[in-house]
């Protein structure tokens, strides 16, 4: 399944974003399914908080400091996930999203491979992320990739922190 499937590191803006439109098209789906899972639901994306519209107006500014993964099945963006820049040993993945027509094929897997593999040659210990304990697959799928719960360093309520030793 995901020997197809590549993952292109692409860092802003010291190297522009090779597909910015595209990159902006799964940050959009990523935003306006979360607000809907979090029964907030927005019409289109000129009505997210601003923070997000950010990111997905330009990624290259968002994402400056970061670096950002795009998974690309048949010449296309299937799907996106960010890492931060290390932070006291640490790195923290975001906004991992598929785009729906393409999952169960393990682009969310090879996104997240790519994300260690990426903290490990940057000398990162502890990769961590946080997860809205609804999305109990996606819980699971961290899980199966080396992912362990762990104390939260969230004030929301709803999230489950994740942490995976790099070393």
């Amino acid at each position: 399944m995901s020997e197809h499937i590549t993952a292109a590191v692409v860092r802003s803006p010291g190297r522009l974003v090779r597909e910015p439109d595209a990159l902006a098209a799964l940050l959009t789906a990523y935003h306006l399914c979360t607000e809907e899972e979090k029964g907030s639901p927005v019409t289109d994306a000129t009505r997210l908080p601003p923070r997000y519209r950010a990111e997905i107006d330009d990624p290259r500014t968002a994402f400056a400091d970061d670096t950002v993964l795009i998974a690309v099945e048949g010449g296309a963006a299937a799907g996106c996930l960010v890492v931060t820049a290390p932070a006291g040993g640490s790195a923290e993945i975001k906004r991992l999203w598929t785009d729906p027509a393409r999952r169960g094929r393990g682009i969310a897997s090879v996104l997240l491979r790519e994300a260690v593999a990426h903290c490990a040659d940057g000398g990162v210990a502890t990769v961590r992320l946080s997860v809205w304990n609804w999305r109990t697959s996606a819980i699971a799928l961290y899980e199966r990739s080396g992912f362990r719960i762990c104390a939260s360093w969230d004030p929301r309520g709803d999230l489950v922190c994740m942490e995976h030793p790099v070393a």
